[in-house]
């Protein structure tokens, strides 16, 4: 992945972030039931995760299950959080092996007991990698994650601790699932739709939005490349006009 203009490799954004859709489309075009598309996921995933850390990604943030997916057919749920755990129990080595520290995200509060205990044991094993941090968005949804992040001040605003006059976007940040996470400076969705769905709505301000018609389980370095590549085809005025950075 190099520059057009000259031989020099481009630089990869410190933090992409990735809406994985298609997986039921991709099933159903060849017949298959939902759950084929969802483990062929899985596949595009381990994929992305090698293909992140080879270009030098710091961050890759993956949105797996959004608190909306709850409310799925019961049997798909139950088919995602099984994925979910043959994922936390036959990666993690390979993970841990490669330099990548596992980070996530959202309401644990909705997990059963045994896979939260899968997530902290991965996140302890990983804790101190430094090649790639995979955030994994899980059961997760930016508009409840911003409630909870206001109801937090005012609590403390209630017990006296903090002045309302002194709550700022960075205290606010700060009470964030992502508070010691870069925002993305990409958002890449897969599939051809073009929303963010409730994904990082407070992180993706200035994140420039990617939308590629691939469906999730055919996704692949050279389509992370292709959208690395139109990143780096855009100005990025974070809310200046050009020239005055």
């Amino acid at each position: 992945m190099r520059d057009a203009e000259d031989s020099r490799p481009l630089r990869p954004p410190a933090h992409v972030a990735v809406i994985m859709d298609g997986n039921g489309r991709w099933a159903k075009s060849r017949g298959l039931p939902r759950t084929a598309g969802h483990k062929k996921g899985v596949d595009a995933v381990r994929r992305t995760v090698e293909a992140a850390g080879d270009l030098g990604i710091g961050y890759l943030t993956i949105f797996s299950f959004s608190s909306e997916n709850w409310r799925r057919p019961e049997e798909e749920v139950s088919d995602l959080m099984q994925l979910l755990r043959f994922y936390l129990r036959s990666e993690i080595a390979d993970l841990h092996r490669n330099g990548v520290r596992l980070r996530v995200i959202g309401d644990r509060a909705r997990l059963s007991k045994d896979i939260v205990g899968l997530i902290e044991n991965a996140e302890n094993l990983t804790r101190d990698n430094r090649k790639l941090t995979l955030v994994v968005a899980l059961s997760y949804g930016s508009r409840q994650e911003i409630t909870l992040a206001a109801r937090r001040l005012a609590e403390e605003v209630k017990a006296g601790t903090l002045d309302p006059a002194d709550i700022t976007e960075d205290r606010l940040s700060e009470r964030l699932f992502t508070a010691d996470i870069p925002d993305p400076d990409l958002i890449v969705r897969t599939s051809g739709e073009k929303r963010i769905s409730n994904f990082l709505l407070w992180q993706a301000a200035y994140a420039e939005l990617v939308f590629v018609d691939t469906l999730w389980p055919d996704f692949s370095k050279r389509d992370l490349e292709a959208a690395i590549e139109e990143f780096h085809r855009r100005e990025r005025r974070f809310g200046a006009t050009t020239g005055t950075r």
